[in-house]
């Protein structure tokens, strides 16, 4: 395992090499050396994006990744293939960037979920552009979406994005309803700038019969901006949530699930609260990611990679890949570690991982 050289904004120090792999156990499944077992795979398509989040990119996008570099669409398939047959996993879920960006999507889809299996296979998007591809897109074998948006607010969310494009998200989301693709999740960054108008997206949501999920920031954004102590966290959401919803009976129904399911005003409607940096979920992780350039990324915030797509294209055989995947996942660290003094956010920004 060694480091990627990226050219990614913020390349700071060269990431620690992987512990040892000889305790490692005679398992084909994902393990670490935590106890944790590997069953979701994020593959990111792109770095590319259409919008310029605050709390994700830079206001100039991200460096372009060469086509050359980026995973083909049937290096994904195969890849999915290794994940789904040899390694265990049954949920794969596509991001970027913004994967409606990739041209060959479609293809993507459709060749995944050929050798996926009984695995699900979702996007998470922010929906530009979503309205036109969607019914293409579930022909190929997508069955979940989950759409980014942080307020319905046309002005804030020029701000926030630093672009005009809420009329097309909400398009995208309207047309991932129409094409039966539920249920639908929105997926909302808790900010200090988005606080006050988070009831309003709720009741939004709930008018409109999606599933909203609240996310506490995390430190990934290109500007560095992130100050746990200005942060807002999930309770301070439900504070500001009371006067107008009723929150009850929080609960997981999958341990693994990050969310935490609230009924509203008791039900049936819910809202998930992913509190990622206060009540860390982290012992229970059960994701692998793939970067767009075929490295394994076995933990959100640990700077290690493996590279794939090179012994790939060197002509490695699915038994080599596997092994090198299970050997990076054994390498994966035992949480964020953002209580402890001295965290160090990672070099990669969530744009240039996936989401």
């Amino acid at each position: 395992m060694s480091a990627i050289g990226l050219g990614m904004p913020g390349l700071r120090r060269t990431p620690p090499g992987p512990p040892g792999t000889a305790d490692r156990p005679a398992t084909s499944a994902l393990v670490d050396r935590f106890g944790r077992t590997a069953r979701d795979l994020r593959i990111s398509v792109t770095t590319a994006c259409s919008l310029r989040c605050t709390y994700c990119m830079p206001e100039q996008g991200l460096p372009v990744v060469p086509t050359g570099r980026l995973l083909t669409a049937d290096e994904i398939a195969r890849l999915v293939r290794i994940a789904v047959d040899e390694l265990g996993v049954v949920d794969v879920r596509f991001t970027g960037g913004e994967p409606l960006l990739r041209p060959d999507l479609v293809d993507i889809i459709a060749q995944s979920a050929r050798v996926a299996g009984t695995a699900s296979i979702s996007l998470t998007t922010n929906g530009i552009g979503l309205e036109r591809r969607i019914d293409a897109l579930r022909d190929a074998g997508l069955t979940r979406v989950n759409i980014s948006l942080d307020t319905v607010d046309r002005d804030h969310f020029a701000r926030l994005t630093r672009r005009d494009r809420l009329p097309a998200v909400l398009r995208g989301i309207e047309g991932a309803r129409r094409a039966g693709l539920t249920p639908l999740k929105i997926n909302a960054v808790l900010m200090r700038d988005t606080l006050a108008g988070a009831a309003d997206l709720l009741a939004w949501s709930l008018e409109h019969g999606v599933e909203l999920r609240f996310i506490e920031q995390m430190p990934l954004d290109a500007d560095e901006a992130w100050v746990r102590e200005n942060m807002v966290d999930a309770a301070e959401l439900v504070a500001t949530l009371a006067p107008r919803f009723a929150l009850s009976d929080p609960h997981r129904d999958d341990p693994h699930a990050p969310a935490e399911s609230w009924l509203v005003d008791g039900g049936p409607a819910r809202v998930g609260i992913i509190a990622s940096v206060t009540r860390s979920f982290c012992s229970a992780c059960d994701r692998t990611r793939l970067t767009a350039e075929g490295t394994v990324r076995s933990c959100l915030f640990g700077d290690d990679e493996l590279d794939l797509r090179g012994r790939l294209r060197a002509g490695a055989d699915d038994a080599e890949l596997a092994d090198l995947w299970r050997a990076a996942m054994w390498g994966k660290q035992a949480g964020h570690g953002m209580e402890r003094e001295g965290f160090r956010r990672p070099i990669r920004t969530m744009g240039a991982i996936g989401g």
